[in-house]
């Protein structure tokens, strides 16, 4: 007879949860499979969520504001435009290198999420672009950088972050820190700016 572990934590949960969505999407995942690799009984998820999409919200939830968190601390306390813009691709990247999970489900499964939570969500990612846009439009300004369009140069500079969580490997031959330095340095490329 088989048996069956009583209770997980919330963690847990949500970190299986996770895993299962980024291999499998979020719509290709059921509870139950969830349940099965925490080897508990499916009801007992309950204790832990109100339903599959309350864990998809958390799991974009925590990702979106972590990025935005990110982006804050990293230009805080930074005039120089280069110097901002060379340490927010540096934590952007970084981040994509070290949650790729979070960066698959967030790219691929924000429209899962119902509203208002899917506009909120999607409302954050954009003050991330726009604090990034601003960025490069103050080094166009100050004539640190030289591109036509900085949303341009911006859309340019997220996408190719968020390639990383495609690609990279955990254990390979480059470590994040690696990818995070030569990824800024491709950005600074792309607005053609000089080190800082």
């Amino acid at each position: 007879m088989t048996t069956v572990r009583e209770s997980v934590s919330n963690a847990a949960v949500v970190d299986t949860a996770l895993t299962l969505f980024a291999e499998r999407g979020y719509h290709g995942t059921a509870l139950s499979q969830i349940a099965e690799v925490l080897d508990v009984r499916t009801p007992s998820l309950y204790n832990h969520m109100r339903s599959k999409h309350e864990l998809l919200e958390t799991i974009i939830g925590d990702t979106v504001r972590g990025v935005l968190d990110d982006f804050h601390r990293a230009t805080a306390d930074r005039d120089d435009p280069l110097d901002r813009l060379y340490h927010a691709v540096l934590a952007y990247s970084r981040r994509h290198a070290t949650h790729r999970r979070e960066a698959i489900v967030v790219n691929r499964d924000t429209s899962s999420l119902d509203e208002p939570a899917r506009s909120e969500m999607q409302a954050l990612r954009r003050e991330h672009e726009h604090a990034l846009r601003s960025v490069i439009a103050d080094g166009v300004a100050t004539g640190r950088f030289s591109v036509d369009s900085p949303a341009l140069a911006s859309f340019a500079i997220r996408e190719m972050c968020v390639s990383i969580s495609r690609w990279y490997q955990d254990g390979g031959p480059i470590t994040p820190e690696q990818v995070a330095r030569e990824y800024t340095e491709f950005a600074l490329s792309i607005v053609r700016a000089g080190q800082p």
